[in-house]
């Protein structure tokens, strides 16, 4: 959007309008001492044509890498027209509709992309949006406690897989407000659930299953959402939008499908952008919605009969008494949202299975090529999406550090994240990954394994 500068006329006569003598005239309640007449360390000012250079060449900076790294945020190609849109004046500067009704379009942008999102996940009612994957889980797991009022447990029970950076996220966030989060026993075989280790003593409230899990495995979702219904407890379900034009929609696990769905959105047309900003996505049963947070917008009918957009059920601080507010969540994330909503529009259900399909297949090769090396094999046998975990025979980070110097981005290693995982990769291929891109990923690797300082490193 273009920046238009108020011309000196323009500066003179609003201050004429208001009787000011000068600008700084309006800042005259500060303090003298509080004056600051330079910055330090800041440069000279620079004209447009040197600023746009200089950015171009800190841009630059980045190089454009081979990206083979998953854990919760992936690189898709994003049709350029997403942004071309996304960022037209009337959405960009869109933030958050208070005066809900006087922006229609905003209003009808959000409830195109509840729409969808329902569709996805197989569920009934989605909200406007949460911040990121992570604060969705915990804003979920809040409501499982609300809504879920049989149950006098607050402890939820996370799946193995369930992604360690959420589980952090969500105690730091609900665990103030009483609730633990605790890992389920895992089969050290497959990486999942180990049933035969559970409980029937267990009472949690309710029981989280991501699905693909972190480490590219799948859950039995139908046993272990029928497992928790048999206790009382809700069933969370923590997925990827993406593997959804796939799989098995949360809404119909097990005999009653899961109760409430959240992830992370950035796959649907957000690029990675260093982290952020992305957006969260929720849905849940209808007969839960009252305790979901955030805003639902609904569609009805004018005196005229003409269709209109309206807020509906705002359970938020900012629009009823606190004490009966669902959560405090300020914003709607809605250009991401606008981003997302385009990029699925103009997929639609075929475009989003292709990349999916794309994105499988890629994966496949790549895998294929690395356990062709002496060294490098699954870290757990059974299917997967987009990402799968390999257990290498020597440590995961000089392998990184030396794909790095050959400008590629070779994986996420899991032995941050849990001490069981040492000497594990976790890699990743989206539909951007040629067959050229794999197979100069396994040669780099072949490579590097036959080098043997890096084997003891």
């Amino acid at each position: 959007m273009p920046f238009i500068p108020h011309t000196n006329k323009d500066t003179e006569e609003m201050l004429a309008a208001i009787g000011a003598p000068d600008i700084e005239a309006l800042f005259d309640e500060i303090p003298p001492e509080l004056h600051i007449e330079s910055l330090v360390g800041v440069p000279e000012a620079m004209t447009e044509m040197e600023i746009t250079r200089l950015m171009r060449s800190r841009a630059a900076q980045d190089g454009a890498p081979l990206c083979f790294i998953g854990g919760g945020a992936y690189e898709h190609h994003i049709p350029s027209v997403v942004w071309d849109i996304a960022t037209r004046g009337e959405f960009y500067s869109a933030y958050t509709p208070y005066q809900a009704e006087a922006s229609q379009g905003t209003l009808q942008t959000i409830y195109e992309y509840q729409s969808m999102v329902t569709e996805l996940t197989g569920l009934d009612v989605s909200n406007a949006s949460l911040y990121d994957g992570a604060s969705g889980l915990a804003e979920s797991a809040l409501m499982a406690v609300r809504a879920n009022r049989k149950a006098k447990s607050r402890r939820v029970l996370l799946a193995p897989g369930v992604n360690p950076t959420y589980a952090k996220v969500a105690t730091a966030i609900a665990g103030t407000q009483g609730l633990t989060f605790e890992y389920m026993p895992v089969d050290d075989a497959t990486g999942n659930v180990a049933f035969d280790q559970l409980s029937d003593e267990d009472d949690p409230v309710a029981v989280v299953i991501q699905q693909p899990t972190f480490v590219g495995t799948f859950e039995d979702a139908d046993r272990l959402t029928d497992w928790a219904h048999a206790r009382g407890a809700f069933t969370i379900a923590a997925v990827n939008p993406t593997s959804l034009a796939l799989l098995k929609p949360p809404g119909h696990w097990g005999e009653a499908g899961a109760d409430i769905a959240c992830g992370e959105g950035q796959p649907l047309g957000v690029p990675l952008s260093s982290g952020g900003p992305y957006f969260g996505f929720m849905t849940c049963k209808e007969k839960h919605v009252r305790q979901m947070p955030g805003r639902i917008v609904g569609r009805t009918t004018d005196l005229e009969g003409k269709p209109g957009y309206t807020l509906t059920l705002q359970a938020r601080e900012q629009h009823i008494r606190r004490s009966k507010a669902t959560s405090n969540i300020c914003t709607n994330q809605g250009l991401m949202v606008t981003a997302a909503t385009i990029y699925m529009s103009l997929l639609g259900y075929e475009g989003l299975v292709r990349v999916a399909e794309q994105s499988h297949r890629g994966t496949a090769r790549l895998v294929e090529g690395l356990c062709g090396i002496d060294g490098v094999d699954m870290l757990f046998d059974g299917p997967f999406f987009h990402e799968v975990a390999l257990k290498l025979d020597r440590p995961v980070a000089p392998v990184l550090e030396a794909l790095a110097a050959q400008n590629i981005l070779g994986g996420l290693d899991l032995g941050h994240y849990r001490p069981e995982y040492a000497n594990a990769l976790l890699v990743c291929a989206t539909e951007t990954k040629t067959d050229e891109d794999i197979d100069a990923y396994v040669e780099a690797m072949k490579t590097l394994f036959a080098t043997r300082s890096l084997r003891s490193a």
